[in-house]
């Protein structure tokens, strides 16, 4: 097996060691949550009636004995969203599959599941980040009633995912396998889609050509293909060995996708304490995973909402990764992918063009994997070098087999070799300077884009930029500052709506670069935007300071964000305007006043728990 590259090696032991208190405090209250036999046998006869009363005969045969692993179903499934609707049918499939190996399952609770793409710049995608810690709760709440033996989560997007995972790791005694969809078909080309974004920015093209472009672009069931936080998801989810080998991007409503759903629902309970396999969450989700999730998503240039999400995944399972972890593993992960908004491919193209199995060996290869990491699908994560199929299709007997990833890439425009790389370095950078600190997706940007020093101009929200933008404002080299929009200000919404008129400004042949404590996720572009600046200008941050003209410099790669303002004079500013009021109504936003008061920084990956 491949030695581990020194660098990954020195960070993985940095994690370890910098946990290994709250680690080993998680691990023992994780064993100590572990019955002997199933949970359930623990509950009174009323409690235990209550808990199979609409079972039908068999399965309540089954739940009165101590033998049989009961499966918690949670599913994210509503059909407003592209990427859950395909999991309608998923409960009584898995169910199905789970009878037929020996188990039984139920559907223990549904998780709410927000679309981010709905809700840009609206009020209410002020949700957006918090429901990640609200899926958490409500993971928890459905396994809370000592029922269940292992766990299959259902959901695919944004905040969902590790939404999932928090409330799974908070029963890290439970084995839990994460159950994807996949994406819809490729619809409008995305250069053809930018480049109606940008003309409709421009004030070139009306409301019903966007419309038209866009009801194109997403036009299907199953997850938008772009690669943003939706698939860096199930691309880290497979990385993390919480897929089955090669699930992440099998299209819904075929039979390899099928065949996929119902091998999840035979695995998991062989990953129960009643099974030969038993493979806790809490266990599998050690050092190794996280670092080897921050390589996968430096490899792939993803979606930066994962500097956060992956921070308060990793605490919730008792270890402290860093943005510094990621700085320091980007210098080394080579750049092996080029999909929208990084490139004009999509994840059906990467998937055609060998997928996670080529990615996966590719990094194994060149030592950037921990390929000894627990998986939920086999052994370690070198049993995922393989790429599944059908086989003895229409016979009877297991259908599902693997085969041996392909030795080369099938399209070297979309996913290449370790040793032919986009770039040598990942696509994610961490700045930092008198601003804060903050994270560049450099995947998109060009290079001679990466060095941008220029008058600020100041604004509360991307509303005033886009005011700004349609006056003729901002026709000259501009560093945008867009503040107070950090989690404590109104919850870190994704500011999507400034991509279109930064490119503008940048395709005229201006100096453009974005500062903001604000999100961009996976779709921040081919301009340079420093986001997350961390601590916010909510919470006291030097942002609060900066004012029109005053000189900002952000350099990716020397990885510097400064403004050009002497220290004590900076400090000694009033924070300038714009800060959100205390009270905040409309559109569910005052529920989530005590978020707002107990969300940590983002470094620390903004979320309510301590």
């Amino acid at each position: 097996m491949t030695t581990p590259h020194p660098v990954l090696a020195r960070v993985t032991d940095r994690i370890a060691a910098r946990s290994a208190d709250r680690r080993a405090a998680y691990l023992r209250r994780t064993a100590e949550a572990r019955a002997a036999g199933p949970a359930r046998g623990g509950l009174g006869c009323a409690n235990l009636a209550h808990g199979f009363a609409a079972c039908g005969p068999g399965d309540k045969l089954r739940l009165r004995g101590g033998e049989t692993p009961n499966i918690a179903i949670v599913t994210a499934y509503n059909d407003m969203l592209s990427a859950h609707q395909p999991l309608k049918d998923y409960p009584d499939r898995l169910k199905a599959a789970i009878t037929a190996a020996g188990g039984t399952a139920q559907v223990a609770g549904g998780v709410p599941a927000m679309c981010d793409g709905i809700t840009q710049g609206r009020a209410g995608m002020e949700l957006s980040l918090f429901s990640r810690d609200v899926v958490a709760m409500a993971t928890a709440v459905a396994l809370s009633h000592d029922m269940f033996d292992g766990a299959l989560l259902l959901g695919v997007c944004d905040k969902i995912v590790p939404g999932l995972v928090i409330g799974a790791l908070s029963f890290g005694h439970l084995p839990a396998v994460l159950v994807p969809a996949g994406p819809m078909p490729s619809g409008l080309p995305n250069a053809e889609k930018a480049a109606v974004r940008k003309r409709y920015a421009a004030g070139e093209i009306g409301r019903d050509d966007l419309l038209a472009a866009e009801a194109k672009s997403y036009h299907a069931p199953g997850t938008c293909t772009f690669y943003g936080t939706a698939n860096s998801n199930q691309l880290l989810m497979e990385v993390m060995g919480l897929h089955l080998p090669g699930a992440s991007f099998v299209p819904p409503g075929t039979p390899l996708r099928d065949a996929l759903t119902d091998a999840a629902g035979r695995r998991v309970l062989e990953l129960t304490a009643l099974g030969d396999a038993y493979t806790p969450i809490g266990e599998l989700l050690d050092e190794r995973a996280f670092a080897n999730a921050v390589v996968a998503l430096l490899a792939t240039g993803g979606s930066t909402n994962h500097t956060l999400h992956l921070v308060a995944m990793a605490a919730a399972a008792g270890l402290d990764l860093t943005w510094d972890d990621f700085d320091e593993l980007s210098r080394v992960t080579p750049l092996l992918t080029r999909l929208y908004p990084s490139g004009t491919a999509d994840v059906n193209h990467f998937h055609a063009a060998g997928g996670t199995a080529f990615l996966i060996g590719e990094l194994i290869d060149a030592g950037l994997l921990h390929a000894d990491a627990r998986t939920v699908g086999g052994a370690t994560l070198a049993d995922y070098r393989a790429t599944p199929v059908l086989e003895n299709a229409g016979l009877d007997g297991e259908a599902l087999g693997y085969r041996e990833a392909p030795a080369e890439t099938g399209d070297k425009t979309v996913l290449r070799s370790a040793a032919d790389p986009f770039e040598d370095h990942g696509g994610l950078h961490t700045v930092t300077g008198n601003l804060g600190r903050a994270v560049v997706k450099v995947s998109a940007v060009a290079p001679e884009h990466r060095v941008v020093e220029a008058p600020a101009r100041v604004f509360a929200s991307q509303e005033e930029l886009q005011d700004a933008f349609a006056a003729g404002e901002l026709d000259r080299d501009v560093v945008a500052v867009v503040r107070y929009q950090g989690p404590r200000a109104n919850g870190m919404p994704e500011l999507h709506r400034l991509t279109p008129p930064l490119s503008v400004l940048q395709d005229r042949g201006f100096r453009v670069a974005l500062v903001t404590d604000g999100r961009m996720s996976g779709a921040s572009g081919s301009v340079p935007a420093a986001i997350h600046v961390s601590p916010e200008a909510a919470a006291g941050g030097p942002l609060a300071r900066v004012r029109d003209g005053d000189v900002v410099r952000l350099d990716t790669g020397a990885g510097e964000l400064t403004v050009r303002v002497p220290d004590d004079e900076l400090a000694a500013r009033e924070p300038g305007g714009g800060a959100p009021g205390a009270e905040t109504f409309g559109t569910g936003r005052e529920l989530f006043a005590a978020f707002r008061a107990a969300v940590g920084p983002a470094e620390r990956g903004a979320g309510i728990f301590r």
